[in-house]
């Protein structure tokens, strides 16, 4: 069974920086599509950032650009979200996912595995 474990959230004040984590488990790296998700309270869930393994092309929203930066390491099963100028809009509850093979990787329809989210806050 494919399991994603996120990590590395918590509470920071604006302006600080974050990064996150998600461990995959029971997947291998190869021909698969990695993301990193968010929930804002009150809104829809929306894409933050994703790649593709084998591609050094990442996909971005226009949120995260400038400020984000997602990698993926390969050997050590692990998708990274880097956060810098954390803004209070950032505050959310980040969810990593993943499927073998995809198109649009910033289309969360795409994702069949989803891993239970971390919780991040971004106090002003």
């Amino acid at each position: 069974q494919v399991q994603l474990q996120e990590s590395g959230g918590g509470s920071v004040q604006a302006g600080g920086s974050l990064r996150l984590s998600c461990v995959a488990s029971g997947v291998t790296m190869s021909s698969v599509c990695m993301g990193w998700f968010r929930q804002i309270p009150g809104k829809e869930r929306e894409a933050v950032a994703a790649i593709r393994t084998g591609s050094d092309s990442p996909f971005y929203a226009d949120s995260a650009k400038g400020r984000f930066t997602i990698a993926l390491s390969n050997t050590k099963n692990t998708l990274y979200l880097h956060m810098n100028g954390l803004k209070p809009e950032d505050t959310a509850i980040y969810y990593c996912a993943a499927v073998r093979g995809c198109e649009r990787l910033l289309s969360q329809a795409e994702y069949t595995f989803w891993g239970r989210g971390t919780q991040v806050t971004v106090s002003s």
